[in-house]
Parts: structure tokens; sequence; C-alpha cells
């Protein structure tokens, strides 16, 4: 049975149309509250930028599921790709839940952090109990390990992992959005490719909720992500590269379930790197600086936006060929 593309399209323009029209208002909001990145060390902007990223995604990530929601709750499902979409909802309904509140909790952890600077071992317990939140409902990695408890340890760290990497790579204007908006993009059509219907509808959402905020973050940022944006990013890249089953009768080869460190390679290759630096320097791990792979792109001569684009090109290429590895193996 084909899926028509015409509801992938439709659930991202959809996306793309909420996050747009939300961002006026949550800059107007975000300004009032004082919810601003003021100048300061390390940054180059002179004066203060609203941190509406955060929010600006959520809304257009949160409006259409709760349209979606509403259309299964009133339609009668007759089509078999309705049937499939109707069984998905209800099959997946808790982990869908999960990534809901998941995706909720980032945000409300990044905004208290953006307001009030938590200590790291504070910000990272609340990652973590969102982390195993998730895995309690099912979406969980297992690498052909059958031990519930190495799956949650497996699932915990990778969403911890990514999720802080992407937090980290939320230096320069587009960057996290970008990647975050190629990673989901990659991720739908994996499921895409798969069959896996719902994974990919939810990926195409998040893609679009990215892209209808990427024109007020990039070339000139109008808003920030903040920490509130960047974990929302980061969760939702950590959790879509679990969604997708890379490893199925289609494309048997246990490899397969390596696309997910194609597909965001960019952010885990800075995370090792600038921690290997900051380790070798004797300094903590979370304390930030300037080694990241966007700052040294920056000081071999690239503007900061050609160093965003680079990225963002390597990015892509990596997640290409993870799909074409997924399409050939």
């Amino acid at each position: 049975m084909t899926f028509p593309f015409n509801v992938y399209f439709g659930a991202f323009f959809c996306a793309i149309i909420a996050s747009a029209i939300s961002f006026p208002l949550w800059r107007r909001w975000c300004e009032r509250a004082g919810h601003v990145d003021d100048p300061g060390h390390r940054k180059i902007h002179g004066t203060p930028i609203a941190l509406a990223g955060g929010f600006t995604v959520m809304t257009g990530f949160f409006v259409p599921v709760g349209l979606g929601a509403l259309v299964v709750a009133v339609t009668h499902f007759q089509s078999p790709f309705e049937s499939v979409l109707q069984y998905g909802l209800s099959a997946r309904a808790l982990q869908l839940v999960a990534i809901l509140f998941g995706a909720l909790g980032m945000v409300v952890l990044g905004w208290v952090d953006d307001r009030h600077e938590l200590r790291p071992l504070l910000k990272f317990s609340g990652q973590m109990l969102i982390a195993l939140f998730v895995a309690w409902s099912g979406i969980r990695i297992t690498l052909f390990i059958p031990n519930a408890i190495a799956a949650y340890l497996l699932t915990v760290l990778w969403i911890l992992t990514i999720t802080n990497a992407f937090n980290f790579l939320d230096n320069m204007d587009g960057l996290c959005t970008g990647l975050g908006f190629i990673a989901a993009w990659t991720c739908g059509w994996a499921a895409a490719i798969q069959g896996q219907y719902l994974v990919a509808t939810l990926a195409f959402l998040i893609c679009g909720a990215l892209a209808g905020f990427l024109p007020f973050n990039f070339p000139k940022a109008h808003a920030f992500l903040g920490d509130a944006g960047s974990h929302l990013v980061g969760f939702l890249a950590a959790v879509l590269a679990i969604l997708p089953n890379f490893y199925s009768s289609q494309t048997p080869h246990p490899l397969a379930v390596l696309s997910p460190l194609f597909i965001l390679g960019v952010p885990l290759y800075d995370l090792v790197t600038v921690v290997l630096l900051r380790w070798r320097k004797g300094q903590p791990f979370y304390v930030g600086d300037t080694n990241h792979i966007s700052h040294r792109l920056a000081r071999r001569g690239y503007s900061r936006s050609h160093a965003v684009l680079t990225l963002l090109l390597i990015h892509a290429i990596l997640s290409a060929i993870a799909i074409l590895v997924l399409g050939r193996i």
C-alpha cells in the first residue's frame, strides 16, 4: 500500500504556517517579559534579542498535532491508509504522549535555564527524567541486546547526548535550527521508505515547525532559540532517530542501525571534539568556549553565515548517505 505523499506535505506546510504565524506573537511576549539574550561575553549582537525560537517551534509542532487528533476523533476512517493511520495512533498513543510531554518538558527546562542559569547537575537531572519517561513509554534502543536495563541505559544516554550536542552547537544564527531541519527531513524519508506512515508524518511535522522559524533565525537572527529551543530541537532529533525501524525485512543488514550516526554526524562530532578539547585543557566539559567546529571554521576565515552553510551542507551529505545506505543494503 502506497501512502499518499500529500499527507506528508500537508503536515509539513501546516506546521510551517503555525510556526510562522506564532513567531511575532512569541517575540512580542518575550520582549515584554524580558525573556531576551542580552549582549555580553562571546556574543556579537549589540542589542537584546528575543528568545522566542523554542516557543515558536513548539507551537508549530503542537498545533498541527492537536488539529490532527481532532480530525481523527471526528472522521470516519474508510480508506486503507486512514485505517493504518488510525491503528498507528492507537497502538503508539503512549509513545506520542511521551514525545509531546517530553518536548514540553524540555522547553520548560530550557526556559528556566535561560531565566535563571540552572546548575549543570540540576539541568542534567531534568533531562534524565524526561529521557527515562520516553524510554518507559516504549521508545527504546535495543541494538539486538535482549535486556530491558540495557535498552533503558542506551536510550537515556542517546537522548542526553543528542540533546546536549544540539545545545552546544546553538552558537551561530541558524545552525541548530538548520541541523534539526535536515535531521527531521531525513528521518521522515527514512520512515517513509520503511512504510512507517505515522513516524514519517511526525517527522515532517517537526521539520515544518523548524522551517517556519528558520527564516527568522538565519541569516540574520530576529530571535534566538535559546536553551528552551536548543533543548527542544535536540530532544526531537534524538527521538526521531530512534523511531524509524532502520533494521527491518526490507533492510535486513545490521549495519542499517548505524544510520542515525550519519544523520546526526555533525552534532556528534562537535560534541566529542569539544569535550576532548576541554578535557585536555583541564576545564569542565559544560563550561562554554569558542572551540566548536563552527568557531574553528570562522577562525579559518569563513564568515559566520558561510560557516553555518558549510556545516549544513556536510550534514545534508551525511544524511543523504544514510538514506542511500538504507535503500541499498
